[in-house]
């Protein structure tokens, strides 16, 4: 029987298949049907910072200063005691997972500043998340903030929220860093359990017709774990941060390949959205039967054996391959003036 058992932020986990987060956990019938399709975990869907100061701005101006406008009118209003903003609704969400899935559950908060994650952080870990998962979503667009600025940002949102909370905290980064290794050592040293790599961000595209920028959300495809693979082979063996492969995994081979870098756990959502929970019981068979053809007892066992520190030749991750699979490009022959494949040299 192979042993398909990994540890992810101190947790033991059956198998290292986590749906991240993604509407599918804002359903509970939905959140259950993927603990049975043999979900390791569950992130939750993440808690925007923007939506909370929104949603206490609306509150202010329409319940709190109702009397400043027309008096007939507010008895319209809905009572303040009944209002739930997005806050209590995520709180009774990841109470009502827990109630129900054996499994662990990971809350989300997405933000930007440290206002507010603080007492944030405390009533998760009260309401019962196992694990707390911090997305800086941070589009560095100011010409005055250095990479070291930019850095300190996470690490400042880190360091506040790990005073307060004794849960694991994971930080979900992008791959924009300009020296990932020394970035997730400092996270480490921060208090930081894990990392998971990478956010994708969501990129504008301009409407031709319309002369306007919109937006527009792309699954992700396949091809984006192989970035993934790159820097979880890099990590692995270099920190002792939990390990998180997120984006690009579509079948059991992305999931193999990133355990085989060096992953602890692999993410799943793009591939779930568009099949549904079963989706996540097929590529654990088939990860399963690939095992067994290749003789592996375990999860631990192929785990990293393919990551840079394992590799004979530790180029293959760094600039010389890059030269390598530039020199191996042969073009194809074009036809002569004459309609003719020109004769070979």
């Amino acid at each position: 029987m192979i042993d398909l058992s990994t540890e992810y932020l101190g947790l033991k986990l059956k198998n290292p298949l986590v749906p991240s987060a993604s509407p599918l956990s804002r359903n509970l019938d939905t959140a259950l049907r993927l603990e049975d399709a043999g979900a390791a975990a569950l992130v939750m869907y993440s808690l925007f910072e923007e939506e909370l100061h929104a949603e206490d701005a609306m509150l202010d101006r329409f319940l709190l200063h109702a009397s400043l406008g027309h008096g007939e009118a507010d008895g319209f209003l809905p009572d303040q005691t009944e209002f739930q903003g997005g806050l209590e609704r995520y709180l009774a969400q990841l109470h009502q997972l827990k109630r129900r899935l054996e499994i662990p559950v990971v809350a989300s908060l997405n933000g930007v500043s440290p206002s507010g994650w603080v007492e944030l952080g405390r009533q998760l870990e009260q309401t019962g998340a196992d694990a707390l998962e911090l997305n800086v979503y941070h589009v560095a667009a100011d010409a005055q903030a250095s990479g070291r600025m930019v850095e300190d940002r996470y690490v400042e949102l880190l360091t506040d929220l790990r005073a307060a909370v004794s849960l694991p905290i994971v930080m979900k980064l992008s791959p924009f860093f300009s020296s990932l290794p020394h970035f997730v050592q400092r996270l480490e040293q921060a208090g930081a359990q894990g990392v998971a790599l990478f956010n994708r961000f969501y990129q504008p595209d301009i409407d031709l017709e319309e002369l306007r920028m919109v937006d527009q959300l792309h699954l992700s495809s396949a091809e984006e774990a192989l970035l993934r693979i790159r820097w979880i082979a890099i990590l692995h063996g270099r920190t002792r941060l939990t390990l998180a492969a997120t984006g690009g995994v579509h079948s059991e081979s992305e999931a193999l390949k990133l355990l085989l870098a060096g992953a602890d756990v692999v993410h799943l959502a793009s591939c779930l959205l568009q099949h549904g929970p079963d989706k996540l019981t097929a590529i654990l068979a088939a990860m399963q039967n690939w095992m067994e053809e290749k003789e592996y007892e375990s999860v631990a066992q192929l785990k990293g054996s393919m990551s840079q520190q394992n590799l004979p030749d530790p180029s293959v991750v760094a600039r010389a391959s890059y030269l390598r699979v530039l020199d191996s490009f042969s073009p194809r022959p074009r036809a002569s003036s004459y309609g003719k494949a020109p004769k070979p040299s």
